[in-house]
């Protein structure tokens, strides 16, 4: 993945520049990781709408968010060691680590939005309401202008820094 050039060592699959994407997948990790807590934390805990995987006992449900918390803290830990290395090396690159986030954040929340949600109906964002689609239209199009965010904010990041 890096190789020395002169004297630095580069990501030799960078478009962009020395660590380029480490700076890339420091945040999408991260963003991953901070939705799903956002997740867990708001809808799953505090609002109690549903578990991660609600086709079983509550045991089970609070079983599955429990490693819905040990992936999502898994995802942020791994991120924020990249980016301390980034730091550590002097070549983080703010604006694509930002940008990478939100795809991130945005990727995860269309994932679990599209495949879990619809696809695999391992659960709803919410039960015990009349109608569904309202719930499920605002937990999609949040992921949509996410990741639409991080993509626009990547692709200028890419253009100031020469790529």
């Amino acid at each position: 993945m890096f190789r020395e050039r002169n004297g630095i060592m580069a990501d030799r699959h960078a478009s962009n520049g020395p660590g380029a994407s480490t700076n890339t997948w420091s945040g999408v990790f991260f963003g991953v990781g901070l939705m799903a807590l956002i997740d867990e934390i708001i809808f799953h805990q505090l609002l109690q709408w549903h578990h991660f995987y609600d086709h079983s006992t509550t045991q089970v449900g609070v079983f599955s968010d429990g490693l819905l918390n040990a992936f999502a803290l898994f995802a942020i830990v791994a991120g924020l060691f990249m980016l301390a290395d980034l730091r550590r090396r002097n070549i983080l690159r703010l604006r694509r680590f930002t940008s990478s986030v939100l795809i991130g954040a945005g990727s995860f929340q269309l994932a679990d939005g599209i495949v879990n949600h619809k696809l695999f109906r391992v659960h709803q964002v919410r039960y015990g309401v009349d109608d569904i689609w309202p719930y499920d239209l605002g937990w999609i199009v949040t992921g949509v202008i996410l990741l639409v965010c991080g993509i626009i904010l990547f692709a200028r990041s890419n253009r100031r820094e020469g790529g």
